[in-house]
């Protein structure tokens, strides 16, 4: 393929992560003389995420077109690249995802990609996600669709099993990972090179070494951390200490998973430090358009999320390398099932993406991740088909869930309120 190409951002009415993601495609010129076509659903916060669109295409000299639409199927008719962060009602609903369970004793960590919330969070995604499919089938089935929104794995399953769409789901935890090693170690986080392998915010880093010697960090790793701040990462390091292998990215995304997550703090997501920031930023930014606030310099820089290097790496045949996407296994990880979505190194040019195999997984790691493996499956399939009996089971079989009575009620009552969303959505 050559530039110039079309890029389409759903969710782009988002400004936070709209932000993220124009920065990386602004951050070089790889994409220059390419569209990219915003589309959200709110005119009114779309308009301003393309008033900062064209200013950063501007300041950076990037040579993108820019346009916008709330007509998501013109915007996809011919696209070369679909970039997805949407998410429906975020806040509110992620809340009642967490605090419902809650009320009947299920004791977890964010709610989000794991336990009663992770359910939730598919059931009224994936019927979005797959109206995009059908689109994209239909108006530019070449197209390659990035995925940012949560659930990451279960996104990518779904589309897996379910589609023949070509796609890749990006993250930063990898990043977050390394940092805190780094951090521990007392090394600049440039300075450490890490490769990792797993679910998504459930990745074991195989490999820790300094980025220039090659050295093996790991050693270093484990004397350091004997000795740090024990307030910090305490989830993480008692799984580092009994499994040997540092599990990313954080106490809270990584504790959604088990039914002792919860020892890493049951506060949930900070809704209102969330809105508080989301206020904040919106008044930055209104500021920067109108001229009376200098736009910050991180505004010009990439986001680390790297959005914008797979596209130049397809879009130039460059075999962009990154150090983690969430794909369909098929055996990158050979002791995960096959059928599973899995967060591994790739590598990005014009034939696709690369899933690059780092081998099996540490035995115990591999059957600490499994655990997860049919919890996801049946997340999947019960939102796929829109199952209430599919949903009980996948519930019942989740480690986090600890009573089936409690199972039972907060399946009722987080159903009702997801009812506008949940519907069946293949064949």
């Amino acid at each position: 393929m050559t530039a110039p190409a079309k890029i389409v951002f759903l969710g782009a009415s988002s400004m936070s992560f709209g932000l993220s993601m124009l920065r990386d495609l602004f951050a070089s010129d790889a994409l220059r003389g390419c569209t990219l076509t915003l589309v959200g659903r709110n005119p009114q916060t779309l308009a301003k995420t393309t008033e900062l669109a064209k200013l950063l295409n501007q300041k950076t000299g990037a040579g993108l077109i820019i346009e916008q639409t709330t007509d998501r199927r013109a915007a996809l008719d011919g696209a070369h690249f679909v970039v997805n962060a949407t998410a429906i009602d975020r806040n509110r609903l992620w809340k009642q995802d967490f605090e419902i369970p809650k009320k009947y004793g299920i004791r977890h960590t964010l709610g989000e990609n794991g336990g009663p919330g992770g359910l939730f969070f598919t059931l009224r995604t994936l019927p979005l996600i797959f109206d995009f499919v059908r689109d994209i089938e239909e108006l530019c089935p070449n197209a390659l669709f990035l995925n940012f929104s949560n659930p990451e794995s279960r996104i990518v399953m779904a589309l897996g099993r379910y589609s023949k769409i070509r796609c890749i789901g990006l993250c930063h935890g990898i990043f977050m990972g390394r940092d805190a090693v780094a951090h521990i170690m007392g090394l600049p986080h440039d300075q450490v090179d890490v490769w990792g392998a797993g679910l998504n915010h459930f990745q074991c880093l195989m490999q820790i070494r300094d980025r220039a010697s090659g050295e093996d960090l790991y050693p270093r790793l484990r004397a350091a951390e004997r000795d740090f701040d024990p307030n910090y990462a305490p989830f993480t390091r008692r799984l580092f200490r009994a499994f040997g292998h540092w599990l990313t990215c954080s106490d809270d995304h990584l504790g959604e998973y088990f039914a002792y997550g919860w020892e890493a703090g049951e506060r949930g997501y900070d809704f209102a430090g969330d809105e508080r920031w989301r206020g904040e930023f919106a008044t930055l930014v209104d500021g920067v358009l109108a001229g009376s606030t200098a736009m910050p310099s991180w505004f010009t820089e990439p986001s680390g999320e790297r959005g914008g290097a797979v596209i130049a790496g397809v879009l130039h045949n460059q075999k962009r390398f990154l150090e983690a996407g969430v794909v369909y296994n098929r055996g990158t990880i050979p002791n995960l099932p096959a059928d599973l979505a899995v967060e591994v190194p790739v590598v990005a040019d014009a034939a696709g993406i690369h899933p690059v195999s780092l081998g099996p997984l540490p035995d115990p790691v591999a059957k600490l991740m499994a655990m997860q493996a049919g919890v996801q499956q049946l997340a999947v399939e019960a939102a796929v088909h829109g199952s209430k009996e599919l949903a009980l089971q996948a519930l019942l079989i989740d480690p986090v869930v600890n009573s089936a009575v409690a199972a039972e009620r907060l399946l009722d009552e987080l159903w009702e309120i997801n009812q506008p969303y949940i519907r069946r959505c293949v064949p």
